[in-house]
């Protein structure tokens, strides 16, 4: 996550959210309140209405429907503008958890706070892509420390690891095949993997 995170206050006026949004090339603000705490979301996508319904007349179905933009089409200020509760993550959220709150949301930047609701970071989209440069090497000994020495145990496991621009391969020969679906489980969860493929007992035993 990056710790530097650019807020807005409650008050912050409709021109300041725009000039700062485009200062720091950013998507979205976090709105903190006077202790620090996050109360909401100001993104580009609450700012365009303004924007779209300035010269227009809308018919009233299309007011219905579209009420929350109607309003803030007429918003200035940040507290009338910003999505509340604001959706976050904690410190100790995982990157998986984190992707998944995100594209379930359809947000770009995910404000992440500590238990008293103070902002302490902010992930975006370009954070979640950059476990993908990890090493191969880090990932291949991780999946053994922590997949293979848990799944197929031994003083020496006959289960090689071997990973190439993040694609883990586990090859070898183990005595029960009903833990490969676990062990694909497993080895997905690890951060920085791409894919993981199976050549155990001498077959090719796909992952589900």
């Amino acid at each position: 996550m990056t710790r530097d995170v650019v807020t807005v206050e409650r008050g912050t006026a409709f021109k300041d959210l725009v000039l700062t949004l485009q200062e720091h090339r950013v998507s979205a603000l976090p709105v903190v309140d006077g202790a620090g705490r996050v109360v909401g979301v100001v993104s580009e996508a609450d700012l365009l209405p303004k924007e779209e319904f300035r010269d227009s007349d809308p018919d009233r179905s299309t007011q219905l429907r579209r009420l929350s933009d109607m309003v803030k089409a007429g918003s200035v200020t940040a507290e009338e503008l910003m999505t509340s509760p604001a959706l976050t993550v904690g410190p100790d959220a995982t990157l998986a958890r984190a992707a998944r709150v995100m594209a379930r949301a359809g947000v770009k930047r995910l404000p992440v706070v500590g238990e008293d609701g103070r902002l302490v970071g902010i992930v975006s989209r370009a954070d979640l892509l950059k476990v993908f440069l990890r090493d191969d090497e880090a990932i291949a000994e991780e999946v053994r420390r922590e997949v293979v020495a848990y799944l197929f145990p031994g003083p020496a496991s006959s289960v090689r690891v071997t990973v190439q621009d993040g694609v883990v391969v586990l090859a070898g020969r183990i005595r029960d095949r009903s833990l490969v679906p676990a062990a694909a489980r497993l080895v997905r969860g690890v951060e920085g993997v791409v894919d993981v493929r199976f050549d155990l007992a001498g077959d090719a035993a796909p992952a589900p």
